[in-house]
């Protein structure tokens, strides 16, 4: 989908953010560095908050309601930043606004509004993209385009897991008395459990260089973790670990997984892609920047090479210069929607205890 050329390329991108919860500092700060960008202003249900956020970041003007916002202020472009039901109707509105718009993922809670937000977006014609914030990392660009050239041939088999320990270390603080993770595990409270909060992760990151899944197996579990599995308000019931069985497009076939229940994994996302040419090995606790291979001569060895990877620039980046460019940023909301249909399949095969076909 290519831009019409009736949206204006603005020399300086006039921002602002949509929800100004946690996540939403991290979108300030690579916001306020990026050249040729302003964050003009800040937009959150609980206006208290927005003007907090504002006042920190020296954001000049603090709202409590979207629309109020868009008739006060000159904006070109969003980044929404809300809980994830509300990405579909804050979307919305920004589309017809005509304002270019980066989402925080999943781009929306089912593959339907996921769709209604592709064609809007596609209505609009306007940048459109969301933010599967790994795509950030050298070794998943580089290896794409390895994957891409050839460099392993066709591929085969694929392994990929997202770790994280939290549920059983205090690596980033006590769950157990923090609103900020303990929403995370209630269903009631929104959270679609580690599939859908760091599910949605691995698989961009899976399929970016390995192409898309055409059928999926998932087994979903929720272990005990309070008494009544309850903490004051929220009920523990969102799942905490997540297998996925695939086939892609292509043929191969892989493993995905996710879990929360991992000590010495802080945050740990691994990906092999195996072809009849050789294998890629990525690891973020070796590095980000970095990805191995084995190939050619080395196959009959099983010696490994590191290959150093070129940096890239991140989403936010990528964003305002798509904007300022005129040309459609990546990962876009087409692509948010690839991935929540296989986020839907895997919640419906875990359902039925079947595999579900895309």
């Amino acid at each position: 989908m290519s831009m019409s050329q009736s949206i204006r390329k603005p020399g300086i991108v006039r921002l602002a953010i949509i929800g100004t919860g946690g996540m939403a500092k991290r979108h300030a700060e690579r916001f306020n560095a990026i050249k040729g960008c302003r964050i003009v202003a800040a937009c959150d249900i609980d206006a208290a908050r927005a003007q907090a956020f504002a006042d920190k970041f020296g954001i000049p003007q603090a709202f409590g309601d979207t629309a109020e916002m868009f008739r006060r202020v000159e904006i070109d472009a969003v980044s929404i930043v809300t809980p994830d039901a509300f990405h579909l109707p804050v979307s919305l509105q920004c589309l017809k606004a005509g304002k270019h718009v980066l989402c925080e993922k999943p781009l929306a809670l089912n593959a339907k509004d996921a769709a209604k937000m592709v064609a809007a977006a596609k209505k609009a014609a306007v940048v459109n993209m969301v933010n599967f914030s790994y795509r950030d990392w050298p070794c998943i660009q580089a290896a794409a385009l390895a994957v891409k050239r050839g460099d392993i041939g066709e591929v085969r088999h694929v392994e990929a897991s997202y770790l994280q320990a939290w549920l059983v270390s205090k690596v980033w603080g006590d769950w157990r008395t923090n609103p900020t993770w303990l929403w995370r595990l209630s269903s009631a409270h929104g959270s679609m459990g580690a599939l859908g909060d760091v599910g949605v992760h691995i698989i961009d990151y899976a399929t970016f260089p390995a192409g898309p899944i055409r059928e999926v197996y998932c087994r979903l579990k929720t272990f005990p973790k309070a008494p009544g599995d309850r903490i004051g308000d929220y009920q523990l019931d969102a799942n905490d670990s997540a297998t996925l069985n695939v086939e892609f497009s292509n043929g191969a076939l892989g493993v995905i997984h996710t879990t929360r229940w991992a000590p010495g994994h802080a945050n740990r996302l691994a990906l092999k892609i195996c072809g009849t040419l050789g294998t890629l090995d990525l690891d973020s606790e070796r590095a980000t920047d970095t990805y191995r291979i084995c190939r050619g001569r080395d196959l009959d060895t099983g010696e490994w090479r590191d290959i150093r990877c070129k940096p890239v620039p991140d989403n936010y980046t990528r964003f305002i210069t798509a904007i300022r460019s005129g040309r459609d940023g990546e990962p876009d909301f087409a692509r948010g929607a690839e991935v929540q249909r296989v986020l839907d399949a895997a919640f419906a095969s875990a359902a039925k205890h079947a595999p579900v076909r895309l």
